[in-house]
């Protein structure tokens, strides 16, 4: 395959403005989160988007009938801000709604895509978020992300197309072939761990609606925020999440497939918060070139009736196996996997070598089960390696 081929093939790995600045958004700032990306690691560990979310424009279209850049926020203009991101090896991505306005109020592209499409590619864009919101009742949502894909399909430039319709109009049945390369599934996610909970749970049934060219999104990541947002409804009162329920979100995110899209201010990440972020086998078990769902599977006996405690297992390219075991429930629980339900029998004669992915250690070869303890709220993902 060529490049142009391979476009969406894996999870996008990248950074939006929303989570953290929402309208709070300049020039600067997008430049600072590029520099950052290089000095940091994050392009080394695959992150490569960084895109910018609503608020970018002015209110009105210009006498072409153009979107135009708030001169305020972005002086230099999105084409140099594009080529200071492509210099560094980044990509750039940008935002724009399905409807005649976004979500905070500027102009949406409806009945504009191919404009749209074709000045985002003289800007040099190679991403589009595409929201939801002020769509006409009678106008089909389906057929609006079609015509978006096709304009873009159609622009001269490569932009990969992340649609961000929240799961509504029965999304999972038509996405795939509409020529989406991702798709949110959820509503907004908001910096607590009840969210991030609920969304996680809402998914574990659409496995089979996820893969490569097409990923389900399932929002973007509050790891490291601690509750710091311009907007009331993402952060918390509370003051964000603890260290572990943010690492269990991005396990999930990770095992799951969803794409990987930061959304704290990198400039002041802690070291945890990067250890996270920048875990390479976490990374790598998203990654994985198959693009695969992850199944799950409940443990006995006194947890197989809750959605609180479960497995998760990722088939990947090269026959390992990544599991992860989930405790999101208040208390510590110890959770029994048997390898049977995994396709690995005792009479086989083979065995599993764990990996702590965490950790970052051998755990050692185990057969016919492993049964570990998880921390409340917490989670291991190991990955495992067939042996005889």
């Amino acid at each position: 395959m060529t490049d142009n081929q391979l476009l969406g093939l894996k999870p996008a790995l990248g950074w939006n403005s929303w989570n953290t600045f929402t309208w709070d958004i300049n020039e600067q700032l997008i430049r600072d989160v590029a520099d950052r990306f290089v000095s940091e690691g994050y392009k080394d560990a695959g992150y490569e988007y960084i895109v910018i979310d609503d608020c970018w424009s002015l209110k009105e279209r210009d006498e072409d009938g153009n979107l135009v850049p708030d001169p305020e926020k972005f002086p230099g203009g999105m084409r140099a801000l594009a080529d200071y991101i492509h210099d560094k090896g980044l990509k750039f991505g940008m935002y724009s709604c399905v409807g005649t306005h976004t979500c905070a109020g500027f102009p949406g592209s409806f009945e504009h895509e191919f404009q749209d499409a074709k000045l985002l590619a003289e800007w040099g864009v190679d991403f589009l978020k595409y929201d939801y919101c002020f769509k006409p009742r009678q106008v089909s949502g389906e057929l609006l992300y079609k015509r978006m894909s096709l304009a873009l399909k159609n622009c001269g430039r490569d932009i990969l197309f992340s649609a961000c319709n929240w799961g509504e109009d029965n999304v999972y049945q038509w996405i795939r072939e509409s020529g989406a390369h991702m798709y949110r599934s959820t509503g907004d996610i908001q910096d607590s761990w009840e969210s991030i909970k609920n969304l996680a749970l809402s998914q574990l049934d659409k496995a089979c609606y996820t893969g490569s060219f097409c990923h389900n999104d399932m929002d973007m990541l509050v790891v490291g925020m601690y509750g710091d947002s311009n907007d009331g409804f993402i952060g918390s009162t509370i003051g964000g999440c603890s260290d572990n329920e943010y690492k269990t979100h991005f396990s999930l995110w990770a095992m799951m497939g969803s794409p990987l899209m930061i959304g704290c201010d990198i400039r002041n990440a802690n070291q945890v918060t990067k250890d996270i972020l920048l875990n390479k086998e976490l990374l790598n078990i998203n990654q994985d070139v198959e693009g695969r769902g992850a199944f799950r599977i409940k443990p006995e006996p006194q947890w197989f009736h809750s959605d609180d405690v479960f497995m998760l297992v990722k088939v990947l390219a090269d026959g390992d196996l990544a599991i992860g075991f989930f405790n999101l429930s208040d208390s510590q629980r110890e959770l029994s996997l048997q390898f049977w339900d995994l396709g690995l029998s005792y009479a086989s004669g083979h065995s599993l070598e764990l990996y702590d992915c965490w950790a970052h250690e051998h755990i050692g070869q185990f057969k016919e089960r492993y049964n570990p303890v998880v921390p409340a709220r917490d989670c291991l993902v190991v990955r495992a390696k067939v042996v005889q």
